[in-house]
């Protein structure tokens, strides 16, 4: 005689899943309360912390590291207590964030201190995480692969009806799903590269190439990549407006993000790409948009950005769309999450690279592995010869004590 099956949620969690819970949310608790006297220490002044102007690569890593100590102690609580009360699918859902939140510790681990025996924790806990969250929950496993299936198959009929990445009724002209606007972002970045550096060898400094990239590897500039992406949100609902409105929209959207780009740059970095200081408008007077944003922008700037936004919307977009769908639908997903977690890495490894320079550029030695493996491979050289069209000036940010601070140290 069969026996009776039971429903996955009301079956119980072994018990040494539910002992590893106990010991996650004991662990967690610990953590969180330690975390809380250390605030209230630092906060009632019983602890003094040394402070230093000098904000480092390595002193930033150790921030994100105690702030992801305290994010994945909160979790494990929750994640303690879910296995306690027999939780397999929030479990098993939970244990995937978790598997996230442990695998940038351990990168983060890794820039600090190197590789050593101070990853094997980490690494156990992965592995349980991973088995726990791959076992744990099997309908939910069945539904995540049903759900795939359905997406393949709209995803099949869209593609058969032409339809593929086009936005469902009024919503606009294209879908504003990661897929496509990733693909925008990567687009843009290299063909505003190109443009950019055409533009200087033509206008600027006639005949003389300049490696205007932005990025640490590859032909890309993200301020392009990331003003297409915001043109193409606050445009999409405009595609079938007036030109003048999509041409204003464009040049304020545009002109804004290259404002804040160049303060950012400058503030954190000391780094100065461009700088529109002096223009005037048809060489009769000041530019007053230029004036106003201290070089960061001008009027000719942000009316190029609303012709290439009018451009962008009007013409560029529909043939990106086509060049995306080009991309067979069956590896759509899994081609866009590589090249999107390859481009991840390339960002950030352009700022830790900026943020290295910007050091050696202040005279801060390396004092981690991390520090020491941009010295090694990225070095002065490199990186003036990689960022032609950037300047690093300590003086210029924000991170440097005036000289009444100086003088009273």
């Amino acid at each position: 005689m069969n026996e009776p099956v039971v429903p996955t949620e009301t079956k119980k969690i072994p018990l040494i899943l539910r002992v590893y819970g106990t010991l996650c949310l004991a662990a967690g608790v610990l953590v969180l309360l330690l975390g809380a006297f250390l605030t209230f220490a630092l906060a009632t002044g019983a602890i003094e912390v040394e402070r230093s102007h000098n904000v480092t690569l390595t002193l930033i890593l150790t921030i994100v590291q105690i702030v992801l100590l305290f994010g994945s102690a909160a979790l494990f609580v929750v994640f303690g207590l879910l296995m306690r009360h027999n939780k397999r699918r929030h479990v098993a859902q939970l244990a995937y964030g978790l598997i996230a939140v442990e695998v940038v510790e351990m990168i983060v681990e890794i820039m600090l201190h190197g590789f050593g025996e101070n990853l094997l924790s980490g690494l156990v806990q992965l592995i349980i995480l991973i088995v726990i969250a791959s076992t744990i929950d099997p309908t939910l496993i069945s539904e995540r692969r049903l759900q795939r299936r359905l997406r393949d198959l709209e995803t099949e009929e869209a593609a058969e009806a032409g339809t593929l990445g086009r936005a469902k009724g009024d919503r606009g002209f294209i879908e504003l799903d990661f897929f496509n606007l990733f693909w925008v972002f990567v687009v843009c970045c290299f063909l505003g590269l190109v443009i950019e550096t055409v533009y200087h060898m033509v206008v600027v400094d006639p005949g003389v190439y300049q490696d205007r990239a932005g990025m640490l590897f590859g032909p890309f500039s993200p301020i392009y990549g990331f003003g297409a992406v915001l043109m193409t949100i606050a445009l999409n609902r405009f595609y079938r407006a007036n030109p003048v409105i999509i041409f204003l929209v464009s040049a304020v959207i545009g002109g804004l993000f290259e404002a804040a780009v160049s303060w950012f740059m400058q503030t954190a970095f000391g780094a100065v790409a461009w700088d529109y200081s002096g223009s005037t408008i048809f060489g009769l007077f000041p530019d007053p948009i230029a004036v106003v944003f201290q070089g960061r922008t001008s009027a000719l700037f942000m009316c190029m950005w609303g012709a290439l936004g009018f451009v962008w919307i009007k013409l560029c977009l529909p043939w990106l769309l086509r060049l995306i769908n080009l991309i067979p639908w069956k590896a759509r997903y899994s081609v866009t999450a590589v090249c999107a977690a390859l481009m991840l890495v390339n960002g950030i490894m352009t700022l830790q690279s900026l943020e290295c320079w910007y050091e050696r550029e202040s005279g801060i030695q390396p004092s981690s592995p991390v520090e020491e493996f941009y010295a090694d491979h990225f070095d002065d050289a490199y990186m003036a010869h990689r960022f032609q069209s950037m300047t690093i000036t300590p003086e210029d940010t924000a991170r440097v004590p005036d000289a009444a601070t100086t003088a009273s140290a």
